[in-house]
């Protein structure tokens, strides 16, 4: 019996090892699989005509610079929304809540906010943005709901990275003399910035993906503005353009084009998630 075990146990290991290997395998297909079938379909039909003007219903020419703008535009306002309220917020619970219930009251709120499916988030955005505020369709109706939706990720994301700042430092900085504030501004807040620019890198890649909720706020419009003038009319980002491509006009070759400029920006924005989060961690290891 004694003999037996070991030969058993060692089975069992090597079944196992084999199972997590094909499941590795058959992940990285996939995923491989995906980035270059959009790239091979994609990359032949990107061309300067494409990104650089607007489409003419007249002669029928179609372009997705305004689309490229309205991306960017509303990448910019749902940052400049979401930053210090998510920011601010982990900063509370953190550093100056004392009711441990309250936190994690917040944190469940948080965390259930990140499951919400997102077309739930267009039409709650649909109703009190466009609807109630009377805000129409327009971009940032459509940057308010993104802020909602990625108010948990840079709240969590930040939060955890407050609390890997170590607790000698703040009390070095109390024993000094400084006030509260003052050690949040110049001890914990540089402590911990890699957290806080790899939330919000998450976030830009999470709002560049982003069309369901778009779809019911933002638009579809082709129209070439610019940024204040663009953010109260209706617009279709990159997605939304990807959308009403291929499923309302049958361009699939532009559709495929636009896929494949969202892949390449996204593993971009993934790399840089990654450099800056490496570069942060071995400024503060110094």
């Amino acid at each position: 019996m004694s003999h037996k075990m070991p030969s058993t146990r060692k089975g069992y290991t090597l079944t196992m090892k084999l199972l997590m290997w094909l499941s590795v395998g058959i992940t990285a297909t996939l995923t491989l699989f995906t980035i270059g079938y959009i790239l091979i379909k994609g990359i032949p039909h990107i061309t300067w005509e494409l990104i650089s003007t607007k489409p003419s219903y007249l002669s029928g020419q179609i372009g997705i610079l305004p689309d490229i703008l309205n991306t960017l535009y509303i990448i910019i306002a749902a940052l400049l929304a979401v930053l210090p309220l998510g920011v601010g917020a982990a900063i509370y619970l953190t550093e100056y809540a004392k009711s441990k219930r309250l936190v994690g009251i917040i944190e469940y709120a948080a965390e259930t906010l990140s499951g919400i499916p997102s077309i739930i988030y267009g039409l709650v955005g649909m109703l009190f943005f466009c609807q109630f505020l009377n805000m129409k369709k327009s971009l940032v109706a459509g940057a308010l709901t993104l802020v909602i939706m990625n108010l948990p990720t840079v709240m969590r994301t930040a939060q955890e990275s407050l609390k890997t700042v170590p607790a000698s430092l703040r009390e070095g900085a109390f024993g000094l003399g400084a006030g509260k504030w003052r050690v949040i501004r110049t001890v914990v807040l540089p402590g911990c910035v890699d957290g806080v620019i790899t939330g919000c890198i998450l976030s830009v890649g999470r709002i560049l993906g982003e069309s369901a909720a778009l779809l019911f706020t933002a638009g579809f419009a082709h129209d070439l503005n610019g940024f204040f003038d663009g953010l109260v009319s209706s617009g279709a980002t990159l997605t939304v353009a990807l959308y009403v491509y291929a499923k309302e006009q049958g361009e699939f070759e532009v559709a495929f084009a636009i896929a494949a400029i969202l892949m390449v920006m996204t593993l971009i924005i993934n790399l840089a998630a990654a450099l800056v989060s490496r570069y942060w961690r071995k400024r503060r290891s110094l």
